[in-house]
């Protein structure tokens, strides 16, 4: 039986097969945009005990659902940065999550923060695509990837100025992304082939990460308790979607998880 991931990727495969846009002429395209606004960098500058939020703009789940379907891109960006969220992380997958490009390059007009493009990328002119619509970081997920497009697209990512986020679930896909390089990593806690969160799994996997990685734990973080014990574990960032999107005060939501280290 087909998981969601086998799912999704399935359809994100189909998509990049039939895409036949010459991938030097998307890079000479790049060399136009603007500069990045520095993603990994302001993670890493996070003060100490006081986590970095990458906050979410995610209209719906496969697992759960519709959450904001009719959000306005512009205004919970506005909405995040008052609560002081350090990046912003959108959707643009379509058929799945609901989103869109156009998500994104609104979001990057509204406010001034570093954005990353949140989504399956399986080939070149994914990575190109990301930066062609605004985006100041991509993300690479280790377990929809081989080897030899892991270090690809990690490459071209450097190449045409984009942060890589590289996603892992386990000790043996975060040392396929050491082994290509991978300075800024992300410890997802949701399985993607169940959608199921395991919200033990970014502590237990901290120890493993090197201290030259920026740390970044993503899904299952409901509150300042869980964002508390992440930071303890060695986190730099906090990537959190579901609980900021669906909260009725978004700027609080974010603000409590900035401010984690003084619950209790």
């Amino acid at each position: 039986m087909a998981t969601y991931l086998d799912r999704i990727l399935t359809a994100h495969r189909e998509a990049a097969a039939s895409d036949h846009r010459p991938v030097e002429t998307l890079i000479d395209e790049v060399r136009l945009c603007p500069p990045c606004r520095g993603f990994s960098e302001v993670l890493a500058a996070s003060s100490p005990g006081e986590p970095a939020v990458i906050a979410e703009l995610k209209r719906r789940s496969p697992s759960k659902g519709e959450l904001c379907g009719d959000l306005d891109p512009a205004a919970v960006a506005g909405e995040y940065a008052l609560g002081g969220a350090t990046c912003l992380s959108v959707l643009t997958d379509r058929a799945f999550f609901g989103g869109s490009p156009d998500d994104l390059t609104a979001v990057r007009a509204a406010v001034g923060l570093p954005v990353i493009r949140k989504d399956f990328t399986v080939s070149a002119r994914d990575v190109c695509d990301a930066r062609l619509m605004g985006a100041d970081a991509v993300l690479l997920i280790a377990a929809a990837l081989d080897d030899a497009e892991l270090a690809d697209f990690h490459d071209l990512a450097a190449e045409i100025g984009l942060d890589a986020l590289v996603e892992v679930h386990d000790e043996s896909e975060l040392e396929r992304a050491l082994t290509v390089g991978a300075t800024l990593v992300g410890v997802n806690q949701r399985d993607l082939t169940t959608f199921e969160v395991d919200t033990a799994r970014a502590v237990r996997m901290a120890p493993a990460i090197p201290d030259n990685v920026v740390r970044v734990a993503e899904s299952g973080i409901g509150g300042p308790e869980d964002a508390q014990a992440l930071v303890q574990a060695g986190y730099h960032a906090l990537l959190v979607g579901e609980s900021l999107v669906t909260s009725g005060d978004r700027a609080a939501a974010v603000r409590s998880l900035r401010q984690c280290t003084q619950v209790g």
